[in-house]
Order: C-alpha cells, then sequence, then structure tokens
C-alpha cells in the first residue's frame, strides 16, 4: 500500500507540513460534488481541513464546482461518460437506482486511487456513482462511508420519515416520489441489492450523530460494519461571533426589531421544517422579523426577508450574527449544517426534541428544544428566547463553547486522521 512521508524539505509552498516523523496521508473522498449542497460542503470542509494539517487530500465528484486543482470528475473521459449514459439509462428504466455505472468500475484504475492510502465516500446517490462497484474498491484500500442520511439503509429514500421497512426488507414504499424518487416500486428489490453487496464489502462506517449511529446499529444491511461517530465540522474562523448592529447594517436589516432566522439548501423541502415554523412564528406577538435564507419560493409578507441562496459563508455568518434566534424546526436531519454554524456565531437555537440536532441544540443548554413537530411548542420555545436577553446571551457564549470544543472543522479532522491511522496501524506493523 502506498505511504508518504513530508518533512519540511520537500513540503509544499504556502501548505503546512506534518510535524518531523509523523505520517502524511494521502486520502481521496468521493462524492456527489464539492460544494454543490449541505451535504457536499461538508466533504469539501474535511477535504480543505486535511490539506490545511499538511496531509495529501483530492475529491472525484459527480459535480465540480469549486475549481479546486485537487477535485475533478470522476468520469474521467468521454468513454467513460458514454458508458454512463448508456447503462445508467437503462437502469433507470428499470428503475434499478444507482445499480451500475461503468466509471465507478473503472475508479480503481485512476491515478488518484491508486496513490491513495484511504479512501473516504460520501453520498454515493445522485446519478453519478454505482454502488454494485464497492466490492471491487474496497478490496484495494482502507474504505470510510460517511453516511449524511439514511439511503444506505434503505430500498432508495434518503430518509424514512416514519415508515419502518428498512428494517425488514422495504417494499410497498410509501415515499416512491422522496428524494432520490423512484419510477416504480422496486425498493424490496434494491434492498436486497446492496444486502448482496454490502455482504461482500469491507467498509468502515462514520456517522455524526447519536440518531443515526442507533439506526445504523439497527439496520439489517449496515451492523455488521465498525461504525465510528464524528460529528459534522464548522470553520470556526469564518463563523465566529461578531457585533449584532453591524451584521444587520451589512444586511440591510433593521436594528430595533427581534429577528428570528431559518436557513436550509431548499427552503420548500418538507423535513426541513419551514411551514411548521411559519405556523409558529404567526402566534408571535409581536411578530419578529424573520429572516429566510435559501434556494426554493420563500413565503412573502411584511415581516419577511429572504436572502436567497448564500453561498459565501461570510455572508452567511453575517446573517447568523444578526439574528436574535436561529431556529432549525428538521423532522429529519442527521445533524444540520446550519444549528452547529449559528451556535458558532454565538447565536441560541430552537430545535424539536428529536433527531440528530439534539447532539448540538441541547435544552437550556445551547438553545430550547420544543415538543417534536408541534408549531404550537415551537412558537413558545422561540418566545421564551425573544422574551429573556440574558437566557439568550447565556446560551450564546455557551453554544460557542461547545461548538469549538466538540464542533470546529479543526477537531473533525484531527479525528478522522486518528481514525485513518488506526485503520493503517496493521499495515505498517506488517511493513516494520
Amino acid at each position: 500500500m502506498p505511504r508518504s512521508f513530508r518533512r519540511g524539505a520537500d513540503s509544499i509552498p504556502g501548505r503546512p507540513v506534518c510535524l518531523p516523523g509523523l505520517m502524511a496521508l494521502n486520502v481521496l473522498h468521493i462524492s456527489d460534488s464539492d460544494i454543490g449542497g449541505g451535504a457536499a460542503r461538508g466533504a469539501w470542509t474535511i477535504h480543505r481541513q486535511l490539506k490545511l494539517l499538511g496531509h495529501d487530500s483530492r475529491m472525484l465528484v459527480g459535480r465540480p464546482l469549486s475549481h479546486d486543482d485537487d477535485v475533478r470528475s470522476i468520469k474521467r473521459n468521454l468513454a467513460w461518460r458514454i458508458a454512463d449514459r448508456a447503462v445508467g439509462g437503462a437502469v433507470d428504466r428499470l428503475a434499478l437506482q444507482y445499480a451500475c455505472y461503468p466509471s465507478s468500475f473503472g475508479v480503481r484504475l485512476d491515478p488518484w486511487f491508486r496513490r491513495a492510502d484511504v479512501v473516504q465516500l460520501y453520498n454515493l446517490h445522485g446519478s453519478y456513482f454505482s454502488f454494485t462497484a464497492l466490492p471491487l474498491l474496497t478490496r484495494s484500500r482502507p474504505v470510510f462511508w460517511v453516511l449524511q442520511d439514511q439511503w444506505a439503509m434503505t430500498g432508495h429514500v434518503a430518509y424514512s420519515l416514519d415508515c419502518e421497512r428498512w428494517r425488514t426488507g422495504c417494499g410497498d414504499c410509501p415515499y416512491l416520489s422522496g428524494y432520490p424518487p423512484l419510477r416504480r416500486d422496486t425498493t424490496a428489490r434494491l434492498w436486497r441489492l446492496k444486502r448482496a453487496t454490502y455482504g461482500r464489502s469491507r467498509l468502515t462506517l462514520v456517522v455524526a450523530s447519536r440518531w443515526l449511529e442507533k439506526l445504523v446499529a439497527a439496520s439489517p444491511l449496515l451492523a455488521r460494519f465498525p461504525v465510528h461517530r464524528i460529528p459534522r465540522g464548522v470553520d470556526t474562523d469564518v463563523f465566529t461571533p461578531g457585533p449584532q448592529e453591524q451584521a444587520r447594517r451589512r444586511l440591510c436589516l433593521p436594528l430595533d426589531e427581534r429577528v428570528v432566522f431559518f436557513s436550509a439548501w431548499d427552503l420548500n423541502e418538507p423535513r426541513k421544517g419551514l411551514k411548521l415554523l411559519l405556523d409558529g412564528w404567526h402566534q408571535l406577538q409581536p411578530q419578529p422579523l424573520l429572516l429566510l435564507a435559501g434556494g426554493g419560493e420563500a413565503p412573502v409578507g411584511d415581516q419577511i426577508r429572504s436572502l436567497g441562496l448564500v453561498r459565501d459563508d461570510v455572508a452567511l455568518a453575517d446573517a447568523y450574527r444578526a439574528a436574535d434566534v436561529y431556529v432549525a424546526p428538521t423532522t429529519a436531519d442527521v445533524q444540520t449544517k446550519t444549528a452547529p454554524e449559528a451556535l458558532a456565531c454565538g447565536t441560541p437555537c430552537v430545535a424539536f426534541d428529536r433527531g440528530g440536532v439534539t447532539d448540538v441544540v441541547r435544552h437550556l443548554e445551547t438553545g430550547y428544544q420544543a415538543p417534536f413537530g408541534d408549531p404550537d411548542g415551537l412558537g413558545r420555545a422561540i418566545a421564551s428566547l425573544l422574551g429573556d436577553e440574558e437566557l439568550r446571551l447565556r446560551l450564546g457564549r455557551a453554544g460557542r463553547g461547545v461548538v469549538e470544543r466538540e464542533y470546529s472543522a479543526k477537531v473533525q479532522a484531527g479525528r478522522y486522521v486518528e481514525l485513518y491511522e488506526a485503520a493503517l496501524a496493521p499495515t505498517q506493523s506488517k511493513i516494520a
């Protein structure tokens, strides 16, 4: 297995180096995109932090958007793209979701794969990767799969919501139109195909929250694999507390009103909970300003402002600082990207008392938990924080401290390095 060591003499200008005697790792990430969505940006954060720590990190993705020299398409040439289009199209017509893209099997021949010490997978759904290639790839390198939703354990859907059929083999799916959608119900067949594929694969799973860790342990498909919990990281140098008044001036927001903030990559995604937030917000008197950030169609109202889809983290950090309260009313999420970012900016959060978000939004420690799915309870929680400035300040300070200790991108990257080194240690012992 390839190994690489970096000393000061052969370091790359402008890039930090590993301390003398420590191993510089070569990590390959496979993701649907680099910066095109919340899950993709989670992969991007790990990639960037590993480079800052002095390791070699590269990404093969379905949709490269960043123009980073260490990111490129997983489909290396026109021949692979033509083959994927032909075979993938036939598979889609059979409703065998992502069962075969020839380029996925060709990854093993990619120079970046051949030079990698470890390979890290993220969302494999997105019409760019064939999960049936896992046995081939996992025989060649240690492979870590970062689960960013439930897709790996279901017949097709990313979040099962109230459906429990993933525990027994799927079939008769109530959410065929749920992301990623299926033409017809082949969920039982896909579940069995995943079971057969995983049975020939060598994988280590990584989850971001206790909620997903419990689901993995209960999954007939995934329980056989070792699993590690590493929370998603936040860039605490960008998402940091700052003067609220200045942030509001930069965003052209009123200085004398209470501001409640909500952000999602897609505002219209039902599980993100905007409708529940609106139902709770309408009860508040006087009504605070509701600030929204995200793609999709934003609601209209005198007390609603939309920033649209904010791709710039500096501007997004200003939105968190401008708010008195951030609300994460998700009904299904591994952890959420936004709640840790808000807390890193010193803004307390309101969330429901179920799901991965509860690891971050801790009741009366970093925020306020409302009864799951209850818009009235959500409204009362928001009102409680808006009406108590001392409590908001205390929760905001505590939230920043929790993020620095447990959720910073630097801490996250360090945990991944420890995981890689532990996996490679047996190999190094044999070489020695």
